[in-house]
């Protein structure tokens, strides 16, 4: 590459990311084609495949139900090495910088494959609170859809601007998956894309049309801004963040990404 082009391509990515984060932080997303690389997203579905067919996933969510009878679980998705990549993937990773600035702490990370004619989920948003009741620091969910969306997988919906209203997850709730005013509808997506959400953001699943469908394979990890002590949503959140440190996911470059001291104790919420 010739010393022109570079600086060409540097300028066309800066006026990218300008527009991106401009974008992001006034609807509260981002759609991110393809950012999942097709070698790591082959690796990622039969991990899915394990978690929920060896009961994984029901052992996890056990686990945050009744944390006093059973216990941290036996596997984290982070101890499955591909979930450990798709956690700390280079490309992301520099997006949330460029989003958050460059100290953002990991949260929580959940993983799935729903089944075809599964329900639809009501609108919501899933913003944990912070210790400084700060509304200007960001949390993001970034939705991975490891097989894309089409009219066999079914559909995102979000509500941009919603993200600007401080109410609760289940504010908009009573309205179902039901169409909203404003509401934009995410459903072509190739294999292997990204959804960045603010947490904030009010959204909903919708099941596919009628039909034979496919499985929705998808994995959902959120980060947050330093600057303030985070509620975690898991009781074994420091054994997490611990394991993901023995385990050098962070690699030296993103040195907040599993500090424990920007979370406040665990509470569990109904």
């Amino acid at each position: 590459m010739t010393p022109t082009s570079g600086g060409r391509d540097a300028l066309d990515r800066d006026a990218l990311d300008t527009e991106q984060r401009r974008q992001f932080l006034e609807s509260g997303y981002l759609v991110l084609p393809g950012l999942v690389p097709e070698p790591l997203g082959a690796r990622l579905v039969p991990e899915v495949d394990r978690w929920v067919d060896d009961g994984l996933r029901a052992r996890s969510i056990a686990a945050c139900t009744d944390p006093a009878r059973y216990g941290p679980p036996p596997l984290l998705e982070l101890e499955l090495p591909a979930h450990g990549e798709l956690l700390t993937h280079p490309a992301l990773l520099r997006t949330l910088s460029h989003l958050m600035g460059p100290s953002f702490v990991f949260h929580h990370l959940h993983s799935d494959r729903q089944a075809p004619g599964i329900p639809g989920k009501s609108w919501h948003h899933d913003c944990e609170p912070n210790d400084r009741s700060d509304p200007s620091l960001l949390m993001i969910h970034a939705l991975h859809y490891l097989g894309g969306l089409d009219e066999k997988v079914g559909s995102l919906a979000v509500l941009p601007g919603s993200h600007r209203r401080t109410v609760g997850k289940t504010a908009f709730a009573h309205h179902g998956t039901a169409e909203l005013p404003g509401e934009v509808v995410i459903d072509r997506l190739s294999a292997g894309s990204t959804v960045l959400l603010n947490s904030a953001l009010f959204h909903t699943r919708r099941p596919a049309p009628e039909g034979p469908g496919r499985p929705r394979y998808f994995i959902d990890a959120s980060y947050c801004q330093v600057g303030a002590r985070w509620r975690p949503v898991k009781p074994y959140w420091r054994q997490m963040l611990a394991r993901a440190r023995e385990l050098g996911l962070a690699a030296g470059q993103w040195p907040e990404l599993f500090a424990e001291r920007h979370f406040t104790e665990y509470t569990r919420t109904v």
